[in-house]
């Protein structure tokens, strides 16, 4: 086993400086992070890659695609990266209803990796024979995913960093490969095989190397650097940091980071009414202060471990700049799934049917892109492998679920869009258990309908009640109920084109908003 060493960075983000001075401080010294972690960006057994030319691609040309692909990252953390803020959010657009397909890591990945909902590419849970890399590998997906379809068109591909959970292999599965294995469709491939923040072990197109001592994040942004500074278009970079997941462990220099920020606090934190809540939610006790104090103070560390994330943007964004490729790259940022601190109860949790926990954020920027715009169509995880094949000008599989999002990004008139999405979860509770199960829920761009294993329901009118309070299952028209449910049976059978059909499907007769029975709470998001 290869061994490897890197210079440790050294910098120190100033947040009491304005957001533009931090930009600076960024920029100028995310290359200088990237010059002293040089080294650990190579030795592996690929070939030399051609260099960038300094020079604009044609108008005609194939674009470069970046997705940055974050870990329980929740939509409201992405207001406290500055760099992300000015670099993609304000030159890009946003999009307030992106949904995860599963509120779980590897469910989550197999759907952007495929263009699939969770009931289409099998991967249910995160470990085991239902789920993770095991899961994924032993279907045959690899064979044909976003790597491999980019890759047939002409790109260069590569990913950097996790690539489903358990990789490469999982004591419950027998079916694991050797640790060296990596799949089909990259030209490029540094997968993360063992993932701390500090320490971490990388295969490394098929040489495990080690990295003691080096932060995580600044590695693999050494490498996604790399890669942009040395590859011709077009390529495809698949960039997956470890941040903010559990345990979270921020940089050395961003140790005393948002010192005086808590936990968000909307209406839903420690709800004090559960009643009309699933068996699941009403289980859990209010949160006491002691427990408040450590969720404070874990959000926290969870925010100082995406400042790391917010340099690596930086950098990026200064590497394409530098080769003359930032306005004919697309960039994306957007995370698997989103996380509970408090809300509803439930803390440090996901795999919940709750806002929290299925909307996440999704940043674009590129050609075309309308600037400092926020689209409020529904959109998914499924959609995004059909987005890059489309930008590509690659074929797209029959099984995609997804549909692209290029009629939303390119500010055209758009003839009709879906007006449901759908997220599953899997579990296999015994019986009697209190936590979570497993449910399928119907998200549409103003309400939110979950089915649970259980049996039970719930319905919110995100309009009136965007913090899920008051649940209409048991008080709302039976007859829309019902329609409902009708209409989420056919969304969790749907494949390929079949499930475009049924997303745009007129809503049942009754759904205009406001539904009857709640009282109006403000949003502040």
């Amino acid at each position: 086993m290869d061994m490897r060493r890197g210079d440790n960075v050294e910098r120190a983000l100033d947040i009491a400086t304005s957001r533009r001075s931090a930009l600076r401080s960024i920029a100028a010294g995310s290359l200088g992070a990237v010059a002293a972690l040089r080294d650990l960006s190579h030795g592996t057994s690929s070939p030399p890659r051609a260099r960038a030319m300094p020079a604009r691609l044609q108008p005609d040309a194939q674009p470069n695609i970046i997705l940055i692909l974050l870990d329980d990252m929740r939509a409201d953390d992405l207001q406290n990266l500055p760099a992300v803020q000015e670099l993609l959010v304000a030159q890009g657009t946003s999009f307030a209803n992106f949904l995860a397909t599963s509120p779980a890591c590897a469910p989550a990945r197999a759907s952007i990796l495929r263009g699939q909902y969770p009931h289409n590419h099998g991967v249910l849970r995160g470990k085991g024979s239902l789920g993770g890399f095991a899961r994924f590998h032993t279907l045959g997906h690899e064979q044909s995913t976003v790597g491999t379809w980019l890759q047939e068109a002409g790109y260069r591909t590569a990913l950097i960093g996790k690539y489903l959970n358990h990789y490469p292999y999982d004591q419950r599965a027998p079916d694991s490969v050797m640790a060296t294995y990596f799949p089909p469709g990259w030209d490029e491939w540094a997968g993360v095989t063992k993932e701390p923040y500090l320490d971490l072990e990388i295969n490394e197109n098929g040489h495990l190397i080690q990295y003691e001592k080096e932060y995580a994040t600044d590695v693999i942004a050494a490498k996604a650097v790399d890669f942009v500074m040395q590859t011709a278009p077009p390529y495809f970079l698949y960039l997956a940091p470890r941040a903010p997941h559990w345990p979270p462990v921020p940089a050395a220099r961003h140790a005393t980071a948002f010192a005086d920020i808590s936990a968000p606090r909307p209406p839903s934190f420690n709800e004090a009414d559960v009643s009309d809540k699933p068996a699941w939610v009403k289980a859990i006790p209010a949160l006491s202060d002691e427990q408040i104090a450590e969720l404070d103070a874990y959000h926290v560390a969870r925010l100082r471990t995406l400042l790391a994330v917010d340099e690596l943007v930086g950098a990026l964004v200064e590497a394409l700049r530098t080769t003359g490729t930032l306005d004919t790259t697309y960039i994306l940022l957007t995370s698997d799934n989103g996380y509970h601190l408090g809300e509803h109860r439930a803390a440090r949790e996901k795999g919940s049917p709750y806002e929290e926990a299925i909307r996440v954020p999704l940043v674009v920027r590129g050609p075309a892109v309308p600037p400092g715009q926020t689209i409020q169509a529904l959109a998914s995880q499924a959609d995004l492998a059909p987005t890059f094949a489309t930008w590509a000008d690659a074929t797209i599989p029959n099984f995609v679920d997804g549909r692209s999002l290029v009629p939303l990004l390119d500010g055209g008139t758009i003839p009709s869009w879906r007006q449901t999405a759908l997220v599953e979860h899997y579990t296999d509770r015994g019986e009697g258990s209190t936590k979570n199960p497993g449910f399928n829920a119907m998200r549409g761009e103003e309400f939110s309908y979950i089915e649970y294993s259980t049996g039970e329901r719930e319905l919110y009118d995100l309009e009136q009640d965007p913090f899920q309070l008051d649940n209409l299952a048991a008080t709302g028209n039976p007859d829309l109920v019902d329609d409902l449910s009708k209409r989420l049976a056919a969304m969790t059978t749907c494949a390929g084109g079949q499930c475009q059909a049924v997303e745009d499907a007129a809503l049942p007769r009754g759904m205009s908003l406001p539904l009857p029975g709640v009282a109006t709470v403000t949003s502040p998001l």
